[in-house]
């Protein structure tokens, strides 16, 4: 009922145009919209989060679900910051709800915000709903940003998952909460990757009934598995992973956020010295360079280096009468 009330809403108010700009980091999309977004007032960044999910959601669908987008789009709305030192205020959101913080669409969102001209190469900062986080933009496609605080919440939780038995991980924070297992339950490769899908997907749901949570009870919606690569890659590459999102999707990059809860476990094991580059490799070949500096409370500042490019500048129509204007959600790929 409630989706029938949103599509009637879309059609009754005309035409809709939303400009956007895409990109993808390390080949995972990220569409920034630039403008004819809802105006979410002013205020916190993460009261505004609130805002666009129970008034605005209908533009969340509009902009990357199907049959303008598709389920591995994150999207990102453009926002005037509330702290005047940033260059920009973001809200991330994907084909299931809303992020608090995303690594690659961030790094995506300077190269989108050099494109357009609103930034020059250097260091800026960037309010999230998470918090401020800052980049630094090396060159046309290339950026490190630094995250929030990342810290591992516990350690060694173990899960029966049916089907494959005991699967053990730590659950972490990196601006989003994930549940990290290694070594992976199956060969992260390529031909793998329905295999590696649904084990997530099972390992997600286990943790879910069984219990485990982030902090304060929230919600583990990543799950990442990661393994050592073979001895001919391992002077290059020290991790191969694969990501699970939120929306049943896998990340196409090696994940900023959860390389941020991976290094907050490395180096809470001491596995990991401060300064020391980290390389890990997404199931789809993109790479990401990471390292990390102390911070108080046992928790740890992520900086991760990786490639942007601009993909196109869309502008995105909803027509009156358009039975999808609100998006078709493609329910399959979300079990």
């Amino acid at each position: 009922m409630v989706e029938w009330m949103e599509r009637q809403r879309l059609r009754g108010i005309g035409v809709r145009v939303l400009k956007v700009i895409d990109s993808h980091t390390e080949g995972e999309p990220t569409r920034v919209i630039v403008s004819g977004g809802p105006d979410l007032g002013s205020g916190p960044l993460s009261d505004r989060l609130v805002r666009f999910r129970e008034e605005a959601d209908h533009f969340r669908k509009f902009a990357i679900d199907e049959p303008r987008a598709y389920d591995a789009v994150v999207g990102g709305l453009l926002c005037e910051p509330e702290d005047s030192s940033c260059a920009a205020g973001v809200i991330f959101f994907n084909n299931e709800g809303y992020l608090g913080m995303c690594g690659h669409g961030t790094i995506g969102l300077a190269v989108t915000l050099y494109h357009l001209g609103r930034i020059d190469l250097g260091i800026h900062r960037i309010e999230t709903p998470v918090g401020v986080v800052s980049v630094d933009l090396h060159s046309t496609n290339r950026a490190t940003i630094k995250n929030v605080p990342s810290y591992r919440h516990r350690k060694n939780i173990s899960v029966e998952v049916d089907g494959i038995g005991e699967v053990t991980g730590d659950i972490a924070w990196g601006g989003n909460w994930f549940f990290l297992v290694h070594p992976s339950p199956k060969p992260i490769e390529a031909n793998n990757l329905e295999t590696l899908l649904r084990i997530s997907k099972d390992v997600r749901e286990a943790l879910s009934k069984q219990g485990h949570t982030g902090a304060n009870g929230a919600l583990i919606d990543h799950i990442e598995f990661s393994e050592r690569p073979g001895d001919a890659e391992a002077g290059e590459i020290n991790a191969r992973n694969f990501v699970l999102c939120p929306g049943g999707v896998h990340d196409r990059s090696p994940c900023g956020t959860g390389t941020s809860a991976k290094l907050a476990c490395l180096a809470a094991d001491g596995k990991l010295q401060l300064g020391e580059v980290w390389t890990v490799e997404s199931i789809t070949g993109g790479r990401f360079e990471a390292k990390f500096e102390t911070a108080e409370s046992d928790s740890v500042i992520a900086s991760i280096t990786g490639r942007a490019w601009i993909c196109g500048e869309t502008t995105l129509v909803g027509q009156a009468g358009d039975p999808f204007a609100v998006g078709i959600e493609t329910k399959g790929s979300r079990s």
